[in-house]
């Protein structure tokens, strides 16, 4: 492949919905708490639990039954409205909302946690629903390419497929893992799936929970099976549960359409000397003789940096290098150029200034090689370059936040497309 060109950007796109459009909620219930419902008064009930988003007044609350006793939640800061066009309640992990639409955009005005338990299980739509099925996305961060084992683009005709973040109104654990298509010529993007993952570290599934939104991960297609690494940012809250690793699961369905639940199990990364206490951002390629595994370590939240491993197995991977001397970079993208494989990352703000906001580029020792030269957004965007004909395009995102001040830090981000045209 050629190398890296200068970067031009030349297009954002942000596909917004609380109910992904074409998803619909099973007659058992949701196969995960990742649901929306949208309409005059929208609510979601179970045999044990309603939610229901309501107009009181100049006011729009969340209305919550559960256990026989109800609780009305309204915002003094963010419940207040002047016109409202359409209510919605929605479910992301353990968050419910209750949203309000006015002039196409929408508006979190009340919300609540109700833990990681199984208490969604069996929610249907109530009265008052005009439309209801999976949540979709506030935003999408953390894209990566879909690929086969070997690094090369998971296609559909000009369209390649990616994973996302499909960013929810109240930080890591309201995300989820989304798959998508990317359309080379005209830019767009089309949702395809959705993946959920079940762990039982956190709740057993034989008490009902057990599935979570894990996301900043990557899809890949090994022979006849996928595999999917994922982190374990769907239960991280940074004072209760301060923790996040990488999992691994396996599947033959085909993860590319639909909704999905997949076991998982931990991927064990060599951090020794690295005094990790969490990893994340994982990627996996296999060199024709080994795995490669890409991945951050933190040393404390948030304290982060690169790190590549390697193995002929996967559950027998060796620390080849790491940057430490990086405490806020992320991201990490494996990539195959005509000097061989090479790891991008994404240098944020808060690193120091002579490598602040740019694409560090590493060799397989971790030591930097060079810098990509691209448009560095806001937030920490990673740098996923694809091929595409003689040049590359770059899919990145940014900080920009959506649904109010109430949805808070994690509804980033707007997607931020580049191309590097052959270089001359």
């Amino acid at each position: 492949m050629s190398p890296l060109p200068r970067f031009t950007e030349v297009a954002r796109r942000r596909p917004v919905a609380l109910v992904q459009p074409g998803t619909s909620i099973g007659p058992g219930g949701p196969v995960a708490p990742y649901v929306a419902a949208q309409g005059p008064s929208p609510a979601l009930r179970s045999a044990t639990v309603t939610l229901r988003a309501a107009l009181v007044g100049r006011r729009v609350g969340l209305e919550v039954v559960r256990d026989g006793r109800t609780r009305r939640l309204l915002s003094a800061r963010h419940g207040w409205v002047r016109d409202v066009d359409e209510l919605a309640v929605t479910v992301t992990g353990p968050v419910a909302t209750a949203w309000s639409r006015s002039g196409g955009a929408w508006t979190a005005r009340a919300r609540t946690a109700l833990g990681l338990g199984g208490w969604w299980r069996g929610l249907r739509p109530d009265d008052g629903v005009t439309a209801s099925g999976t949540f979709g996305q506030l935003g999408l961060r953390d894209l990566r390419l879909v690929t086969h084992a070997d690094g090369t683009p998971y296609e559909a005709g000009r369209a390649v497929l990616l994973t996302a973040t499909s960013a929810g109104p109240g930080g890591f654990r309201t995300g989820h893992t989304s798959v998508w298509a990317l359309d080379r010529d005209s830019l767009d993007l089309a949702h395809r799936a959705d993946l959920f993952f079940r762990r039982d570290d956190v709740v057993p599934a034989g008490q009902g929970g057990g599935v979570h939104g894990d996301h900043a991960g990557h899809l890949v297609r090994d022979g006849g099976a996928w595999l999917v690494a994922t982190s374990t940012w769907g239960t991280f809250d940074e004072v209760r549960r301060p923790r996040v690793g990488v999992r691994l699961g396996t599947s033959f369905a085909d993860l590319t359409r639909g909704q999905h639940v997949l076991d998982t199990r931990p991927l064990a990364l060599p951090v020794d000397g690295l005094g990790s206490v969490g990893t994340w951002d994982p990627q996996l390629v296999h060199d024709g003789r080994r795995w490669l595994v890409a991945f951050v370590s933190a040393r404390r939240f948030f304290s982060f940096h690169p790190a590549l491993a390697a193995g002929e197995d996967l559950d027998d991977l060796t620390l080849l290098g790491a940057a430490t001397d990086r405490s806020s970079c992320e991201g990490p993208v494996l990539v195959q150029l005509d000097d061989g494989w090479r790891l991008l990352a994404s240098d944020s703000r808060d690193e120091v200034p002579a490598r602040r906001a740019g694409y560090p580029c590493f060799d397989l020792a971790m030591a930097e090689v060079g810098r990509l030269d691209a448009t560095y957004p806001t937030n920490v965007p990673w740098p996923m370059v694809v091929p595409d004909g003689d040049g590359w395009l770059m899919v990145g995102f940014d900080g920009t936040p959506y649904g109010g001040g109430l949805a808070g830090y994690g509804t980033h981000g707007e997607v931020v497309l580049q191309r590097g045209p052959e270089p001359v």
